[in-house]
């Protein structure tokens, strides 16, 4: 599942996005799903008990039963995100805090994308959060620095961009195998 993170207008998520699940579908070794969280809604009021308590009886917002359905479905995540003041947009965020066990257990990857850092700030933010849900995070992620100066016609300007896509793409293959395997044989201790 590849979850397009900022809801701001005028992004360049969506092609960002785009350019991932094209990487991904020419890698082969997944399934794509995209899921734009400004299709999503996905209030920032949130009810008293945290999800990972309530579980699947946690009430969310009948607009948001698509996003967790993919959530739960997916047996790994790439989330393109990009760097609003050293850190990710609000939206992401609640995505993730309206969620807990549809991450559990399963790996994450970053594509991001902002000015000097290329959205890296974001990036280690979101790494301590999606531990913290026990999620694995994976190391190698795409980072695109200026972005507005680094992309042309949809695509990365970079040559080396789909070499580290690939790595990006067969490491998160490898741990969604690995851990899918894991789920199935034995429940994740919670």
């Amino acid at each position: 599942m590849i979850i397009v993170g900022s809801v701001r207008e005028g992004r360049f998520g969506p092609v960002v996005a785009t350019w991932v699940a094209e990487q991904a579908r020419e890698h082969g070794g997944f399934d794509i799903d995209v899921v734009d969280l400004a299709d999503v809604e996905v209030p920032l009021s949130m009810p008293a008990v945290s999800p990972r308590f309530a579980g699947d009886s946690y009430p969310r917002p009948a607009g948001m039963a698509s996003l967790t359905s993919h959530l739960q479905d997916a047996d790994a995540f790439i989330v393109v995100t990009p760097e609003y003041n050293h850190s990710y947009p609000a939206s992401l965020k609640a995505a993730i805090d309206w969620h807990f066990t549809q991450w559990r257990a399963k790996p994450v990857a970053f594509v991001s994308y902002g000015g000097a850092a290329g959205g890296r700030h974001a990036v280690l933010h979101l790494e301590n959060v999606l531990t913290e849900l026990h999620a694995v995070t994976i190391r190698d992620g795409l980072a695109f620095p200026n972005y507005f100066r680094a992309w042309e016609d949809g695509r990365p300007l970079d040559p080396e961009a789909s070499g580290f896509a690939k790595t990006l793409l067969d490491q998160l293959a490898w741990w969604a195998a690995a851990l899918r395997a894991a789920r199935n044989s034995v429940p994740y201790p919670a």
